[in-house]
């Protein structure tokens, strides 16, 4: 990932978390009420090109709703899986006021810190998030190591 993803999920990671758990618990409810029709109506004429089917209609809404929820959750882990390479303890509470939604302004005043220096431990954040995705550390030469090997 680039660090303007890294970046870009930083900035999104609280909201992310609370419309998963939003979204799992409204997903828990089966559609309950839902019923496709019978008797007379079923045997109606439907309409062209789409299905009057109210549970069908349902569980196509709830797939989207689900494969909503696997991005955000990949997006969430990437973050999750990297937080052990956060060390230096004030990068460790940046990161924690981030990822709970704080502005830098906010921190800046709870660290006693100014907003251009949050920027600048954030921006270190993003560097050492983005050059573990990458698997490269930051140097070249495990580009050319696994250049040479192939």
């Amino acid at each position: 990932m680039t660090r303007k993803e890294i970046g870009n999920i930083l900035k999104d990671y609280h909201w992310m978390i609370n419309s998963i758990k939003i979204l799992r618990d409204s997903m828990k409810e089966a559609g309950e009420g839902l019923t496709a029709q019978y008797g007379i109506e079923a045997t109606l004429p439907k309409p062209q090109g789409v299905t009057s089917d109210p549970v069908y209609k349902e569980t196509v809404r709830r797939e989207k709703r689900y494969s909503k929820i696997a991005q955000y959750e990949e997006k969430v882990q990437v973050i999750q899986d990297r937080m052990y390479l956060i060390k230096d303890e004030r990068e460790s509470e940046v990161l924690y006021w981030l990822l709970d939604g704080k502005s830098y302004r906010w921190i800046g005043e709870h660290m006693r810190l100014s907003f251009s220096h949050i920027k600048r431990i954030r921006d270190s954040i993003i560097d050492k998030l983005a050059n573990e995705t990458n698997g490269t550390n930051g140097t070249n030469e495990t580009k050319l190591q696994k250049h040479k090997s192939a």
